[in-house]
């Protein structure tokens, strides 16, 4: 039920889900349990969204109880409808493989895989949230006739005078760079491990920085997908031979084992674009088409996975290529569950060059490569409508259109034996089998998709995962830069140490060497990949039209000695 309130103090939104209110301002208040110390309501303007909990006092009609006081309220109440706070993926998943290994853990590829991660927000890359302490309800002293003012966890130029050197915290929890933990990063609240165990280097290259190589480079084959049975033919499921180069021992890996480690990836590495898995399916999963085509996604999802410098060194993932005794299978699992190094942790694990780059110039190229991904975005998406659209073709129209022309060719060919006297059986035949020859070109064309365009088609659509991920990284270094500007400026208005301002300086620094490293290895990949997508597709279509140009000259011969 709505009630009125009145705003203590006044409050300037500074994102899309708040609104800005006014001292004595009256408002509706649409529910009085409040999440994080935040309320939902209307302004005197008839805005909705959200404002501090602290700033505004619920009138009532009872004497004697003429405000709520929100300090000793519970964040995230039950019963509140407006915002769901981020899972906190700190908590460590328990859960043996004797549980969830083939009994619980489902065998129809759904949305459940080993771990239940929460689901992000849209726009956040998929990533689960960091564990974050956020901004509980603020404390309210009842003082008689007075009530100070609470202090937000942001810095704006009313306030910072009040705030020391402090650097002003993003409220906004559905920001990447606040569900991702940059933020608390590049502030110095991720707190120094005694001891890294990882590590992963950057180096500057011809380029610009660009990740360390793995000292140990392979690749792996995803082959033979078979469907195998259990509990007497109840549950089915199909498994994938893997076969890594480096041991040259292969393991077999259903859907959800690749489901289980591409949440593990994401959850762990922040600013690392993870090329996405296949999309799943609800119905068909055993026709022959989905799986064939599942296969070949897999494959270049594992082509990417095992070229990045980063990802294919990942602990986890070396489990998942080589573990094949269960039980080890069940420790290595737990092992990358209870992973500390994730989210912004693993920021920790990045060692960085001495070289320096000015702010700007990394900013500019930063920004140089968003215009570009967001161009290829865009023409990645009509590529791959125009091939999708010729593949519809190649399989209905086109085939038809043979067709159609062929049975004309067999009626001229019919209507030729009507009068034996004047009939030509040679050119008959002759005609009767070009008619068949167009209706062999017919099931050439619809046959030919799977020899061309479905390999474009999965190239692209893995670019379109990976170029979807870009915004939100982006978005973290594009936060990173504004805390440097931030808090240097604050430096040079005497308000924070230069100390603390160099750290958060050098923290920025390594965001940003790493996103670059990612830029130059995109753009390693794209090349190389594109190049191969193109020169296959022109390859298949040089030999698809010479077979059409050998039926259609076999043909032509029949007509020479008539």
């Amino acid at each position: 039920m709505a009630l009125k309130a009145r705003a203590l103090y006044s409050f300037q939104s500074e994102n899309k889900e708040e609104i800005s209110i006014q001292e004595n301002e009256e408002l509706v208040i649409f529910s009085e349990n409040s999440l994080d110390g935040w309320l939902q309501g209307q302004n005197s303007r008839g805005e909705t969204g959200l404002f501090p909990a602290s700033y505004v006092e619920i009138l009532r009609s009872r004497s004697g109880s003429n405000y709520t006081d929100y300090s000793s309220s519970p964040a995230g109440s039950p019963g509140h409808d407006f915002y769901t706070a981020p899972t906190n993926p700190s908590i460590s998943y328990q859960g043996s493989f004797e549980d969830d290994d083939d009994d619980d853990w489902d065998d129809w590829d759904d949305a459940c895989t080993v771990v239940e991660e929460p689901r992000s927000a849209p726009g956040t890359n998929g990533h689960p949230s960091p564990s974050l302490q956020y901004p509980a309800a603020y404390d309210h002293h009842q003082h008689t006739g007075y009530r100070p003012k609470p202090a937000l966890e942001r810095q704006d130029s009313m306030s910072s005078s009040k705030r020391g050197s402090v650097v002003g915290r993003n409220l906004n929890r559905f920001s990447c760079f606040v569900r991702s933990g940059v933020e608390a990063f590049i502030l110095g609240d991720v707190p120094l491990m005694s001891k890294i165990a990882e590590a992963y280097c950057i180096e500057m290259g011809s380029r610009g920085p660009q990740w360390k190589p793995n000292p140990h480079p392979f690749i792996c084959s995803v082959e033979d997908p078979t469907k195998q049975t259990k509990f007497k033919g109840i549950k089915s499921y199909i498994s994938y031979k893997l076969t890594p180069s480096n041991i040259n021992s292969p393991v077999y890996r259903r859907y959800k084992h690749f489901d289980w480690l591409y949440n593990r990836l994401l959850h762990k590495f922040t600013i690392i674009s993870v090329p996405h898995l296949p999309e799943k399916q609800a119905t068909g999963r055993f026709e022959e088409d989905f799986i064939e085509k599942r296969k070949r996604r897999l494959i270049l999802w594992m082509d990417h996975m095992t070229s990045h410098p980063v990802l294919s060194q990942y602990e986890g993932f070396q489990h998942f290529l080589c573990c094949r005794d269960e039980k080890q299978w069940k420790l290595g699992k737990r092992r990358a569950e209870k992973d500390e190094m994730v989210g912004a942790s693993f920021l920790l694990t990045i060692q960085i060059p001495t070289e320096h780059q000015d702010l700007q110039d990394v900013e500019d190229r930063v920004d140089a490569f968003k215009a570009f991904s967001k161009k290829m975005d865009d023409s990645v998406l009509q590529l791959t409508n125009v091939a999708s659209e010729l593949v519809r073709k190649h399989v209905g129209g086109f085939r038809k259109e043979f067709q159609k022309l062929g049975n004309a060719f067999q009626a001229i060919s019919h209507s030729f034996h009507m009068d034996p006297p004047y009939s030509l059986d040679a050119l008959n035949n002759a005609i009767s089998h070009t008619g068949k020859t167009y209706e062999t070109v017919g099931e050439m064309f619809a046959e030919q998709p799977k020899n061309d365009l479905f390999l474009m088609l999965d190239t692209l659509s893995l670019y379109q995962g990976l170029l979807s991920n870009f915004p939100d990284i982006i978005h973290l270094q594009k936060g990173a830069f504004a805390k440097v500007k931030e808090s240097q400026r604050m430096s040079d208005e005497g308000r924070m140490d230069q100390e603390e301002a160099d750290g958060i300086r050098k923290r920025c620094r390594v965001v940003g060497f790493a996103l670059q490293a990612e830029m130059n290895h995109f753009h390693e990949r794209r090349v190389a990949d594109f190049k191969r997508m193109m020169q296959s597709y022109l390859k298949q279509q040089i030999m698809f039209y010479q077979r059409v140009s050998q039926q259609l000259e076999k043909t032509l011969r029949m007509y020479d000695n008539l």
